[in-house]
């Protein structure tokens, strides 16, 4: 009777196919890091984005929001909200120049404004986004280096074949068994990459439409208190 044991398989096979087999399972371990990884920042984020525009709205002013707002934080909109403010801070120094430029001086500086914001979320994304190809390339990649491995299996079994002179099916099936694990070894890491990498990728599209969402609102506010203030 056959011994279907995948340690069995995997000292029973090839050195070729035996370094595809490592090669798979050290794909297949930075894969589930980096989904661990990933699990983790976006939910910490999410809460603390949700605990951040309760406390935002909830504020007298910008000073207030500020200073209620964590240093350490990886909330998307509180991280924009900071250079937001920052770069505010700097259009105010110069308050009596916009003043008397008035309109023209406005939109000088909620341009500034809005690129220091933008700037802020694209540095943002960049950080949440690191590590996500390498799922893209595990899951493209994989199977096709199971399947090398499959190939160069079954060629070495015909290989031992000719030399032995007998293809009756005893001695076929076990060499031709040990290279099809390739292929599912492939698949088997190829799979869970794919799922998550389209998972995490809407997360993240999500929370950067979020993000712009609070950058208009952000302006808007600005922008009112530039108008009553009667620049």
């Amino acid at each position: 009777m056959l011994d279907f044991n995948i340690f069995t398989i995997f000292w029973n096979a090839g050195v070729t196919v035996k370094m595809v087999l490592l090669l798979l399972l050290t794909f297949s371990g930075y894969s589930w890091y980096i989904v661990y990884q990933k699990f983790l920042l976006l939910k910490t984020s999410r809460r603390e984005s949700m605990e951040f525009l309760e406390m935002f709205w909830h504020s007298k002013d910008f000073r207030e929001a500020k200073g209620k707002t964590p240093k350490e934080t990886t909330s998307p909109e509180a991280l924009v909200f900071i250079q937001g403010y920052n770069e505010l801070k700097k259009i105010n120094t110069s308050r009596s120049e916009i003043k008397a430029a008035t309109i023209p001086g406005r939109i000088v500086g909620l341009e500034n404004l809005e690129r220091a914001m933008n700037r802020a979320e694209a540095q943002v994304s960049a950080r949440f986004r690191r590590s996500l190809p390498f799922l893209a390339t595990t899951g493209s990649s994989a199977p096709f280096i199971g399947l090398f491995g499959t190939v160069w299996g079954i060629m070495t079994s015909f290989h031992e074949i000719g030399f032995s002179g007998s293809a009756s099916l005893a001695v076929v099936a076990p060499g031709i068994s040990e290279a099809l694990v390739a292929t599912a070894a492939g698949l088997f890491v190829a799979i869970p990459a794919v799922i998550f990498y389209n998972y995490f990728s809407h997360l993240i599209l999500d929370q950067e439409n979020d993000t712009r969402s609070f950058i208009s609102d952000f302006l808007n506010l600005v922008e009112r208190e530039m108008i009553a203030a009667g620049e």
